[in-house]
């Protein structure tokens, strides 16, 4: 189901104009014959998780986005005059429903689709996008396949590769060093276990697992398997609601002694889930409240205060896909290809900081944080550790 955006903080309705349906055509070659007419409305699609299992970060996606177009329009909600009208389909972490969605929106005319809160859904929408040549700018889904997949294909948020090498740097130098994975016989598990195996094993790291069954209740086993190999870093891959319980376990069996134990820190709903172990935990971090400041992340927090909102994991990925979007529709509003010229190579700020797309790959060179959690009064909070440069992060140029 579509709903549309509107964006409280530019006073500026992002309402729906729905074309007649039709073949896509090429819009890559030639402008759009609505967006040719002056002052028409430029139209922009937005796929994401309204509802389903990612629905929360799909929620802060789009609130960041909103947050975004304002500050990257002045307010104005318009580029060259030109309204920009946001229209919203929930995919509800459905790839098939992306598709359609995207289908649909894409026959209307859009050429510039947004949002893709699953991994999942990007690599399905993605070649929509080459197809039938309209920029796509995927959202929080971190699959490291998004990067190259072709030349009308963004992201902007970070991806996994940026996630494992903060977790390596925690260790220094990773060669000769042991790791051990620890995550669910799940395909969630799998894919950090074979990136870690393929980052930091070619680091030099000698990596091994340890899965466990998704639905455990029982965790000393595999404590007791961790504890034994004393890694030099344990890397722990968990959804689901028996985290805390595994957490504690691991605490108990006295694994925080004889290794560093590192996981991804998500969002703050979730903090609390890590028990007593909160504060022994190194965390890596994609973007946190209070990871950077600057005049992009104070518009980001303001924008979102005015939404009842507060900054949170996945704001930024709504906030620097709109500053993306708009340079795009600067260059041409109509005009996918020079859209994607404007977009390659391109260095700006972003809430994290210093951001520049890759032009070779689109890789979103971005800063990366380290963090621990502290228990303040009766919430347990984020404190920035490291900003890691983003070169100390940045991904190989993916094979095109």
């Amino acid at each position: 189901m579509s709903r549309r955006l509107t964006l409280a903080l530019a006073s500026a309705a992002l309402t729906v104009t729905l074309t007649a349906c039709g073949s896509p055509g090429q819009p890559g070659s030639a402008p759009a014959e609505d967006g040719a007419e002056e002052g028409a409305p430029i139209e922009v699609g937005l796929v994401y998780s309204q509802s389903g299992p990612l629905a929360s970060y799909g929620e802060q996606y789009r609130q960041g986005f909103a947050a975004g177009l304002d500050y990257a329009t002045d307010g104005s909600g318009e580029v060259n005059g030109r309204t920009i009208e946001v229209t919203e389909q929930d995919d509800a972490g459905d790839p098939a429903k992306a598709v359609a969605a995207a289908t649909d929106l894409i026959g209307q005319g859009v050429q510039v689709l947004a949002g893709s809160t699953s991994s999942g859904v990007a690599l399905q929408v993605a070649p929509l996008a080459q197809d039938n040549q309209v920029l796509f700018v995927s959202g929080p889904a971190a699959v490291d396949a998004v990067t190259g997949v072709n030349d009308y294909t963004f992201r902007s948020g970070r991806q996994t590769y940026q996630d494992v090498a903060t977790a390596g740097t925690m260790i220094g130098d990773v060669d000769g060093k042991k790791v051990t994975v620890l995550a669910q016989d799940s395909a969630f598990g799998k894919a950090n276990i074979d990136a870690v195996t393929s980052i930091l094993g070619e680091q030099g790291a000698d990596v091994s697992a340890v899965e466990v069954p998704a639905a455990a209740t029982e965790f000393t086993p595999f404590a007791s398997r961790v504890k034994s190999a004393e890694p030099d870093l344990l890397f722990v891959a968990w959804a689901g609601t028996n985290a805390t319980q595994m957490w504690t376990t691991l605490s108990q069996q006295g694994v925080f002694d004889v290794t560093t134990v590192v996981t991804g820190l998500d969002i703050k709903p979730t903090h609390a889930l890590f028990g007593e172990s909160a504060t022994k935990i190194d965390f890596l971090s994609h973007f946190f409240e209070g990871a950077a400041d600057n005049e992009a992340y104070q518009a980001l927090a303001s924008g979102l205060e005015e939404q009842g909102a507060s900054v949170d994991l996945f704001t930024d990925d709504g906030f620097v896909a709109a500053q993306m979007i708009v340079h795009a529709l600067e260059a041409s509003p109509d005009d996918t290809d020079a859209m994607v010229a404007a977009l390659e190579g391109w260095s700006f700020e972003g809430p994290k900081g210093a951001m520049e797309i890759r032009a070779e790959d689109h890789a979103l060179l971005q800063p990366m944080f380290t963090a621990t959690l502290e228990q303040q009064g009766d919430k347990v909070v984020p404190v920035l550790g490291e900003t890691l440069d983003p070169a100390d992060v940045a991904p190989p140029v993916a094979d095109q």
